[in-house]
């Protein structure tokens, strides 16, 4: 996937305040129009400079696609970073609306989650309801937590420049909640007209990059290096998990990728998740002549070669 750079679509700075991106997509909308412009490539433009103004145009998506920063170029493979838009509060209005429509892949992979999670709010008479991704750790999912979450919700200053507006909730993290499930903040969504009641903000959990863990769904996975001796002869080691350490018996013969299962040792549920240690085998450094004699001695003493099945 290929990054845009929708302040180079629509020729503005990055400091341009809103009507200045108005009027530079008026201006080039009129002139790249496929029924006026005689350009080969008039309807792609057209098409690109839709989806700069729906991003640009909008305080939410344009703070959120300033957050990745200048560095990207128009052109450059991107993938959106983990997490990159944890923290901003979106309002219910439809993500996916905008001139030009049929928007890129790049658009969808940033924006489109937020689409599909912004079509509820029409639903409801009182005011919008909010969303946020928001990062946790994943032993509060073995745990439960209270913490501290701050939100960041886009906004336009007197001078029309985008800015945010800072808030701190204390949320509680529900023992076995998964990445991708949403916590309900009643009442803490836009204000209702009049009387109305205030909409809800939905907060959908994803979990901070760590360093020996990963989950899927309820699984959690690690990576438990070895010795070449450990594997070949079984032994018992010190394993990490989430909720601690625990003894883990190596059976003889183990080999790298190999995966042991523990048993409901996953994120708490109905039923539990499963803990799943993949081996490895780490050699050590041959920084020595000690250390290389002893890799001579084991050249003598196996009949080994690692490469026999690709011979032929």
């Amino acid at each position: 996937m290929k990054f845009k750079d929708y302040y180079e679509i629509l020729g503005v700075p990055r400091s341009a305040t809103q009507d200045d991106v108005k009027r530079a997509y008026r201006k080039l909308a009129r002139k790249y129009h496929p029924d006026v412009s005689k350009d080969a490539d008039a309807e792609v433009r057209f098409k690109e400079l839709g989806e700069a103004y729906a991003v640009l145009k909008d305080p939410e998506k344009r703070a959120a696609y300033d957050q990745m920063g200048s560095q990207w170029k128009t052109g450059q493979d991107f993938q959106p970073p983990p997490g990159w838009d944890a923290g901003f509060e979106f309002s219910g209005a439809d993500f996916g609306a905008g001139p030009g429509g049929d928007h890129s892949d790049f658009f969808e992979a940033l924006f489109g989650r937020h689409a599909k999670a912004g079509q509820r709010a029409h639903m409801h008479a009182q005011g919008q309801d909010h969303h946020a991704k928001v990062l946790v750790d994943l032993v509060d999912a073995y745990r439960g937590a209270r913490r501290a979450i701050s939100l960041r919700m886009p906004m336009l200053d007197a001078q029309g420049h985008v800015t945010t507006q800072e808030r701190t909730l204390e949320v509680s993290i529900p023992k076995g909640i998964r990445a991708g499930q949403h916590l309900r903040l009643a009442g803490q969504g836009a204000p209702g007209l009049g009387d109305g009641a205030a909409g809800d903000l939905y907060l959908e959990i994803a979990f901070k990059p760590d360093a020996q863990f990963r989950a899927d769904g309820r699984d959690v996975y690690v990576d438990l290096p070895l010795a070449p001796w450990e594997a070949a002869l079984g032994t018992s080691v010190t394993a990490p998990t989430p909720e601690g350490q625990v003894q883990l018996t190596i059976p003889p013969g183990s080999a790298a990728g190999r995966q042991l299962r523990l048993k409901g040792r996953g994120i708490p549920g109905t039923p539990p998740g499963d803990l799943y240690v993949t081996l490895s085998i780490a050699l050590p450094p041959a920084d020595s002549e000690a250390a290389q004699e002893a890799y001579r001695a084991m050249g003598k003493a196996f009949d080994f070669n690692p490469r026999e099945q690709t011979k032929g």
